[in-house]
């Protein structure tokens, strides 16, 4: 007989198993191509058979299986799959399969799980790195015309991606820059016992500007990051053209540096130094971390997203002043403010491997001890200026 320790685990393990299988489930009802739709069904129906085990285990028990309701976190995924598409979610889900590649690596009698879901989180990561290439690819899945040292390389950045570049996470984020910073402004005000009408030009103002100071900083940075890309560039193409057998060696010191055999790295260096251009490609990306055909991305539609976002979460604190006033739009203000810290949570909940409901407590926890912190703030100084 298993132990309640053991009994819960075999709970978690059913549940987390089912909860995948359906994020699977509707990415492949969601995805276009034919090859990731069939890669990504056969993931469901294996979580499906994980899942059979740790219930079978609970059956043994005499543990009845209640009827599995998806966790928020699980819903939350397959909304975003369904609204956005499977692009957006796939480095999420890469990630925390990647995090979760070990979790049977201890449970006793697990051992063909865990290979299973080291293989899992490989998959996941391969078609995350394939996702972010271009280019037309053949039968086997591979890029045309692509060699196994630059496949290797493909591979190995797949949590450049998924980590550093996550649209979703920097989408919660700044919505969140916007929440915070503007709920404190107001509380700080109104704090100082500001009329209701100096309370909402005073949100509506902390809005405009730090939307726009948002999108400006995210204008420079991304700006200065393409000036520098291209600046290495130019200097790696300098370098191609002046000094080829440096450049060649460097190469396949990279190769070397990634596990590829030595003779292996000089070989695909040299295949890749007959073409300059896919040389100097293969170099931005591998030796400078660049991709040269996106150089950072556009600074315009960063700086639009930022505001847009910022504006989107300094709304919720400012709102309430439309409509109401005195003591109820500040109370209206916190427990809206209290709703878009929940979202937040319940969003980050899907990068940091916590529930969601922890995520959304610590998210209005925080919150509202920086509220009242900046509320009190304005009171001392309402007080001393009057």
């Amino acid at each position: 007989m298993a132990s309640a320790q053991e009994l819960k685990r075999y709970r978690r393990n059913l549940a987390d198993e089912l909860d995948s299988a359906a994020v699977y489930d509707t990415l492949s009802a969601c995805e276009q191509d034919a090859r990731r739709r069939a890669i990504y069904a056969e993931l469901a129906a294996s979580e499906r058979e994980h899942a059979a085990i740790w219930r079978d285990k609970l059956a043994a028990n005499g543990v009845p299986v209640r009827t599995h309701r998806r966790s928020a976190k699980t819903r939350l995924l397959q909304t975003l799959t369904r609204t956005f598409g499977p692009s957006l979610v796939l480095p999420t889900v890469a990630a925390a399969e990647y995090a979760d590649r070990d979790r049977y690596a201890r449970e006793p009698g697990a051992e063909t799980l865990s290979a299973q879901e080291q293989e899992h989180a490989a998959i996941v990561q391969s078609m995350v790195a394939s996702k972010r290439q271009s280019g037309t690819r053949d039968t086997d899945g591979t890029r045309g015309g692509r060699t196994k040292g630059e496949q290797i390389a493909a591979a190995e950045s797949w949590h450049k991606g998924a980590t550093s570049g996550n649209d979703l996470r920097a989408a919660v984020l700044g919505a969140n820059d916007g929440l915070v910073s503007n709920f404190c402004l107001i509380m700080g005000v109104a704090g100082a016992g500001s009329a209701s009408r100096t309370i909402l030009l005073t949100g509506l103002a902390g809005l405009v500007a730090g939307a726009c100071s948002m999108a400006l900083g995210e204008w420079l940075s991304v700006t200065n990051a393409r000036e520098l890309a291209r600046t290495q560039l130019a200097k790696e193409a300098d370098e191609l053209e002046h000094t080829p057998d440096a450049e060649r060696h460097e190469l396949a010191l990279i190769y070397q540096a990634k596990g590829v055999d030595a003779d292996e790295a000089r070989r695909v260096a040299a295949q890749i130094m007959r073409d300059k251009d896919e040389a100097l490609d293969t170099l931005a990306r591998e030796e400078l971390g660049i991709d040269p055909k996106e150089l950072g991305g556009n600074p315009w539609s960063a700086a639009a997203v930022s505001f847009c976002l910022f504006s989107l979460g300094a709304a919720f604190p400012t709102a309430a002043f439309l409509w109401a006033h005195g003591t109820a739009a500040i109370v209206q203000s916190v427990l809206l403010s209290a709703f878009g810290l929940a979202a937040v949570g319940v969003f980050t909940s899907l990068f940091n491997g916590r529930s969601a409901a922890f995520s959304a407590a610590r998210q209005i926890a925080i919150g509202l001890v920086a509220a009242a912190f900046t509320a009190g703030a304005g009171r001392l100084l309402g007080v001393s200026i009057s």
